[in-house]
């Protein structure tokens, strides 16, 4: 495994240095430097039929120094490969946040990022154009604080060497804390069942707290709201590596269903990647509009940016399937929405005892 991630570093070093070399050639040749990129709207993704994941499609944008503004961003995309490819070389790691006041060093200012999407952006843009991921540039984000907790034991490679680590046994009530790079995790020994994706924090402590762990042998991710990277990819290699089903359990409302759609399909954000990070196989399990209506739920009133959001998500094609477009129309009729922890109307135990059994039976997970 130390082997692969050297070679990931060393591939991701040499693709900088050829960017690089790309705006140099391209000075040489008498041409205006350039960059071209996919055009990341909702719009340009299409599905690969083979990966079975939501990807970029054939529209491009160019980022050119045909203009001031262009400019600008290429002489920052300059001083960042070579910001990136020192830091490879002196085997150190920074956050995107850091990134963004290491740039205020820098000697032109110019160069400077006005602020932080502006640098996380660049990285987006260069991990595209160089097909290699942020993580082998060691550009880590702010700590997500996903955790795991369930019976599976892992080897985790660290700076300070090599650990053993069961995600029941050896942690506390909180769980496992996933790394900002999963790829850096070896799975020794596991008895999951299945894993659960849980939206909120609230939630995953009452799964682990009523013991649904133990009982039904699953592994439970705290996605932390919209899930960093870093918990995507570890879902992805739990189910690829040990062909576990996956399950997201959210609110029921828009957003806590782009939430699932992260986890499946991929975000429109990271297309480039979403056959590193995506599980197309996942299965939606959150509060659905028709467990409102059977369950009597406590709701809250859809405010106008929600029907907006679901009515877009009507012409998004990773929701376009019979399920989704039949529970749209419903939670759009009855204009209500509901969050994971309105079951707790029923009683602290109607989730783990009756809500999640019934559906998890329903859909052939246990």
């Amino acid at each position: 495994m130390a082997s692969d991630q050297q070679t990931s570093e060393e591939r991701a070093r040499e693709r900088l240095i050829d960017l690089a070399a790309e705006f140099y050639d391209q000075f040489d040749a008498g041409e205006i430097p350039h960059m071209t990129l996919p055009t990341r709207t909702k719009s340009n993704i299409e599905y690969d039929e083979d990966a079975n994941v939501w990807v970029y499609g054939d529209r491009t944008s160019k980022r050119s120094a045909n203009s001031v503004r262009g400019a600008r961003k290429l002489l920052k995309a300059a001083y960042t490969i070579e910001f990136l490819a020192r830091q490879l070389d002196e085997d150190r790691s920074s956050t995107l946040r850091e990134l963004y006041y290491i740039s205020e060093s820098w000697d032109n200012e110019e160069a400077h990022f006005s602020d932080q999407d502006e640098s996380n952006k660049l990285i987006e843009d260069l991990e595209i154009v160089s097909e290699v991921k942020r993580e082998d540039f060691h550009m880590r984000p702010e700590e997500s604080g996903a955790k795991l907790m369930g019976p599976l034991k892992i080897r985790e490679q660290t700076n300070r060497g090599d650990r053993e680590i069961h995600c029941q046994l050896d942690v506390g009530q909180g769980g496992y804390q996933i790394p900002n790079n999963p790829d850096t995790i070896e799975f020794l020994e596991h008895d999951i069942e299945f894993v659960m994706c849980v939206e909120t924090g609230g939630m995953r402590d009452r799964l682990v707290e009523n013991g649904f762990d133990d009982d039904y042998n699953a592994l439970v991710v705290h996605l932390g709201g919209q899930p960093a990277r870093a918990t995507r990819r570890i879902t992805k290699r739990l189910h690829d590596e040990l062909d576990l089903p996956v399950v997201v359990f959210t609110d029921g409302d828009p957003w806590s269903y782009r939430i699932f759609g992260s986890v499946a399909y991929g975000s429109i954000k990271s297309a480039h990647l979403s056959e590193y990070l995506a599980t197309p196989d996942a299965k939606f399990v959150g509060i659905q509009p028709q467990d409102i209506v059977d369950y009597d739920l406590p709701t809250d009133p859809l405010a106008d940016s929600d029907i907006n959001a679901l009515q877009s998500e009507l012409e998004d094609p990773r929701f376009m399937g019979d399920y989704w477009t039949e529970q749209i129309e419903l939670q759009l009729d009855i204009g209500k929405k509901a969050e994971q922890q309105a079951l707790a109307s029923r009683g602290l135990d109607f989730v783990t005892d009756e809500y999640l059994p019934t559906r998890l039976d329903e859909m052939g997970i246990i």
